[in-house]
């Protein structure tokens, strides 16, 4: 972390639930020490692993507010993409009030296929309206929407210092570090087995879903990028926990490390792991893999 700029190993926080459905703020909380305390340079709270999108903007802002009061709220980073931008306003605007170190903002993702114009609206228009620094969200699989480099360089130009960067989700590589020669952007991929190519990429980091599991290792990977042990752990623990519904995999495993069968929970639509998958990662040993 340096002052001011969000870098290093994020993990993409799973959000426990109760039986009623809502953010479980005290097993949150508990899975959020524990990650810092275990090589998080910080986090990334409501995001797509933290199912963001299936809870009511006030539990979403409930919870927001218990992390902001129990964590450093510089070093965390959270989701308020919505597809109205009232509700990403209000959201966005919670973050700042908290003290967040910056908001990740999926693009408006009910309309398909609309022109790079209307989404430069979108961006400028919350950009104008707030003062939490702003990362654009691309997840072209979940939305339906790229954001093309040649917009995020125009958003980044319109709203220096306010739009800092991106996450991408794409998996595509290429993208990304067509991302990263944007001056003074910083690009985050979504996989922590990049962080041995982050720095001669460009990279300010990762943030990932997987890295609820391997955050020992990708942090000894950040230090070091050729660490090759820190690397094939990252890649083997998330090959094998991603053959499975990402999210409720990562649930599983959580659930494995506190001991707490309440971890593992999730939301329709997403669904239970079945058996099979249970007992497969039942097999993975989390200390081996970091």
């Amino acid at each position: 972390m340096t002052a001011n700029r969000l870098t290093g190993v994020f993990a993409a926080i799973v959000t426990p639930v109760t039986a009623a459905g809502r953010p479980d703020h005290a097993r949150f909380l508990t899975h959020a020490r524990w990650l810092m305390d275990h090589g998080c340079d910080g986090l990334n709270v409501l995001g797509t692993t933290g199912e963001a999108t299936s809870f009511a903007a006030d539990d979403r802002i409930a919870l927001m507010e218990a992390a902001a009061e129990a964590l450093s709220p510089e070093r965390l980073m959270v989701g308020t993409g919505c597809p109205d931008l009232p509700t990403t306003l209000r959201l966005t605007r919670a973050a700042g009030r908290l003290g967040f170190g910056a908001a990740l903002v999926l693009p408006p993702y009910y309309y398909k296929g609309v022109a790079d114009v209307g989404l430069e609206s979108y961006f400028r228009r919350l950009a104008d309206a707030t003062d939490t620094p702003l990362y654009l969200y691309n997840f072209p699989q979940m939305t339906g929407l790229s954001l093309s480099p040649a917009l995020a360089a125009r958003l980044a130009r319109a709203a220096p210092g306010r739009i800092r960067g991106a996450k991408d989700s794409s998996g595509d590589l290429v993208y990304a570090a067509r991302l990263a020669e944007i001056p003074d952007f910083d690009v985050f991929p979504s996989d922590e087995a990049t962080l041995a190519q982050a720095r001669a990429a460009g990279f300010a980091g990762c943030i990932s879903a997987t890295v609820n599991v391997t955050c020992r290792a990708a942090a000894r990977l950040w230090r070091d990028p050729d660490d090759a042990a820190a690397l094939a752990a990252c890649r083997d623990m998330r090959a094998a926990i991603a053959a499975h519904p990402l999210i409720p995999a990562v649930k599983h495993m959580v659930a494995r490390r506190q001991g707490d069968p309440g971890f593992a929970e999730t939301l329709p639509p997403l669904a239970p792991l079945d058996a099979v998958a249970r007992q497969a990662l039942d097999a993975l040993d989390p200390d081996t893999f970091g």
